[in-house]
């Protein structure tokens, strides 16, 4: 665990002993049981930020492709029969199709990160609710599929099987990330793309598989969401739910300009964004401002983060300028 980790915990605990102490329902059985639930689902599709982030890209469509590839699955399963293993192969499916479009036309054709998924998350909300006719995408009344809802909304021993899909996906990405080869050519892009180019790295590959990775998440995340909510509003289903992706990495300490950040940091910041959640509403904080506490995170995130490099920068300069003894 890196130290921006640690610090990262010892704010989680600290924030969750005042919550406690003004409202020690915070600790009940009910609601750590809901909050776990909230952490599987976000944490799902913030691990593949991540990854985005890594390359020093951003991806603003996953919102919109929770709202499609969710209508999609709900109407495979619910309306067309399709068996769910499938629906669910075909729907990971197409967002795996989704995140290789986002990665050509960023490498392929120089776009802009921001440029093309803003037009993805246009495109897909626009798709999603054109595709519907603006009515909202569910399941025949009384349908049941036993299997799927034990997968997806179950619970073992009170845990939600959400929250353990996250933590499996997260362990397999922590060896994928701190582990591997492709793990080191991600920081090295990160870091500074032309050196890695000159180092022999396939940098447009490396970027490419950072956001089919992250959609292969997000699909995974949409099939949770769907089922969760039983229900897919497309002009509702979703929405804003990037700002919480990017919010968590940051927040676990990926910089925004790439080459930074951990699984483990990402996961500690999806807990800690919906801790500040859970604190709007025991503390009877008003639901509206629950935009405006997640907007002051970021910003209070991306400051720590500048301020920490330019104090890492006045310290390796100084070092720098020490003398040195003579050989």
């Amino acid at each position: 665990m890196q130290k921006k980790d640690m610090g990262l915990a010892v704010l989680i605990v600290i924030v969750g002993a005042i919550v406690y102490l003004r409202n020690p329902l915070f600790l009940s059985p009910i609601n750590l049981g809901n909050t776990a639930n909230l952490i599987g689902l976000f944490g799902l599709f913030a691990i593949g930020q991540g990854f985005v982030i890594m390359t020093g890209g951003i991806d603003l469509s996953v919102g919109s492709m929770i709202a499609l590839l969710g209508v999609l699955f709900v109407d495979m399963v619910g309306r067309f029969g399709v068996p769910w293993p499938a629906a669910a192969l075909i729907t990971i499916g197409i967002g795996t199709l989704m995140g290789l479009a986002h990665g050509l036309l960023i490498t392929r054709l120089r776009m802009q990160p921001f440029v093309v998924t803003l037009c993805g998350l246009l495109i897909y909300r626009g798709v999603a609710r054109g595709y519907t006719g603006e009515a909202t995408a569910g399941f025949p009344f009384g349908a049941s599929f036993p299997e799927l809802e034990w997968l997806t909304i179950g619970r073992s021993f009170g845990i939600p099987h959400s929250f353990i899909a996250m933590l499996l996906i997260g362990a397999l990405c922590w060896v994928l990330l701190h582990r591997s080869v492709f793990g080191r050519h991600l920081y090295a892009v990160g870091k500074n793309e032309e050196a890695a180019r000159y180092s022999g790295i396939r940098t447009g590959l490396v970027i490419t598989l950072a956001y089919v990775i992250c959609a292969v998440l997000t699909a995974i995340a949409a099939i949770y969401f769907a089922m969760f909510t039983r229900s897919v509003q497309p002009s509702s289903h979703g929405n804003f739910y990037e700002l919480y992706a990017i919010a968590a990495a940051v927040l676990g300490g990926f910089s925004l300009r790439g080459g930074e950040g951990s699984i483990i940091g990402v996961i500690l910041g999806v807990v800690l964004l919906q801790e500040l959640q859970n604190l709007v509403n025991l503390l009877g904080i008003p639901s509206s401002l629950n935009f405006a506490v997640m907007g002051a995170v970021i910003l209070a995130g991306v400051l720590a983060d500048q301020q920490f490099n330019r104090y890492r920068a006045t310290r390796r300069a100084l070092r720098a300028m020490e003398p040195r003894p003579l050989p």
